[in-house]
């Protein structure tokens, strides 16, 4: 199975996505890890990456394509995946399509957790001593830039019939119970 799980910052995507990995048997391909990686290998991707992500920024189109197209060629990633973080904007669901459509295959499902703005703000700012991209104001442009960008991609894939959309604000088993009866409703 292919998917891909949309929500702002603090949305439980991460939660979401290691208990839907474990699952499906397949793996976790989460953006902000392939960029961490890069920018401590001081790959050239990850050094055109870096001051965007320390601004809180999304990271340019080529850039971040060519990452997700070198991590999906990866023998693990054959048999599946779920994406983390990518696509965030139409324009990279529309790419990821081409990418996909190359190889014969196709993202199966876009699930988005929904949840207000004020949740994500908070959920964000409980976590800030872990995560030095959870600051204030590095939050709230990561929400701004989520709704501005990243909102579109639910009409773009609710328009292909591939969209889920579930309550993001509940505990993260139920969730994960919605989600599972949603895109595996036999399993």
């Amino acid at each position: 199975m292919r998917l891909v799980i949309l929500g702002g910052p603090g949305a439980g995507k991460g939660t979401q996505a290691q208990l839907l990995c474990r699952h499906l048997d397949i793996p976790w391909i989460a953006t902000g890890e392939i960029f961490r990686s890069a920018i401590a290998e001081q790959s050239e991707l990850g050094r055109q990456a870096q001051p965007y992500l320390e601004k809180g920024e999304l990271v340019p189109d080529p850039t971040t394509i060519e990452l997700i197209r070198q991590r999906l060629l990866k023998p693990d990633a054959l048999k599946g995946w779920l994406l983390d973080g990518y696509p965030r904007t139409a324009f990279q669901a529309e790419e990821l399509d081409f990418l996909l459509d190359q190889s014969g295959q196709r993202v199966d499902w876009a699930i988005w957790l929904k949840l207000s703005e004020s949740v994500l703000m908070q959920r964000c700012l409980n976590r800030e001593a872990s995560r030095s991209d959870d600051a204030p104001e590095i939050v709230r442009r990561r929400i701004e830039l989520f709704e501005e960008r990243t909102i579109p991609i639910l009409e773009y894939y609710d328009y292909r019939d591939r969209l889920v959309t579930v309550d993001g604000d509940r505990s993260p088993q139920e969730v994960h119970q919605e989600i599972l009866g949603r895109i595996a409703p036999q399993s």
